[in-house]
């Protein structure tokens, strides 16, 4: 049994609800930004501090990972935040509006390490292309992982993506990327002297 989250940032979602009327429920118009794999929330509280401007959405599957999320939002006191519960494609589908999302944020997803279970990755071409519906001419998309052959072949398979600029050329991925706030899960790997990789690009015109 899950326990209850009684925030007032968790937003609860099942399949069957309408759609969240998000201008409502942030009390402004704007600009939304996502983050699929909210983890204990330290990386979401630190960038809606940094973008004030945007309203994050941040979404976990696990229960556990969501109350945490909301006590540090709630403890910051932030208001530009909302948790949620569920599995991002069908979230997505259900809720976010086409060209709507200013940024996406894909933090150290399952890299499903083992060859065969590869194909269960997350991020990859298809996810991709099919985020970019979502995301408004200009939107940012970050990824970030501690697995080295996630992070070479996301950063490989995004250079020919041809929805999407670079914002590292000419490099196609960094271990530094200034500005961007460091997770708890990326400290982690940075003390053991494990590199982050990231990816940085931009949603170009819509339809090039």
């Amino acid at each position: 049994m899950l326990i209850p989250n009684t925030s007032p940032t968790f937003l609860p979602w099942e399949e069957s609800d309408p759609a969240p009327a998000w201008s409502e429920i942030f009390g402004n118009d704007n600009a939304l930004a996502l983050e699929i794999g909210c983890g204990v929330g330290d990386f979401v509280v630190q960038m809606a501090v940094l973008h004030p401007e945007l309203n994050f959405i941040a979404l976990d599957f696990y229960n556990k990972g969501c109350i945490k999320t909301c006590k540090r939002i709630d403890t910051a006191g932030l208001t530009n935040i909302r948790v949620l519960r569920a599995e991002a494609r069908s979230f997505i589908d259900a809720c976010i509006p086409d060209a709507s999302l200013k940024m996406v944020v894909i933090n150290c997803p399952d890299p499903w390490p083992k060859l065969r279970h590869r194909k269960r990755r997350l991020v990859n071409t298809g996810f991709v292309s099919y985020l970019s519906r979502f995301m408004r001419p200009g939107a940012d998309f970050y990824f970030a992982t501690d697995f080295v052959d996630y992070g070479l072949d996301v950063a490989e398979f995004m250079s020919v993506q041809p929805e999407f600029d670079n914002q590292l050329a000419p490099d196609t991925f960094r271990h530094i990327l200034e500005g961007y706030p460091v997770s708890k899960y990326m400290r982690r790997f940075l003390d053991l002297g494990q590199p982050i990789y990231h990816v940085h690009y931009r949603r170009g015109q819509v339809g090039g």
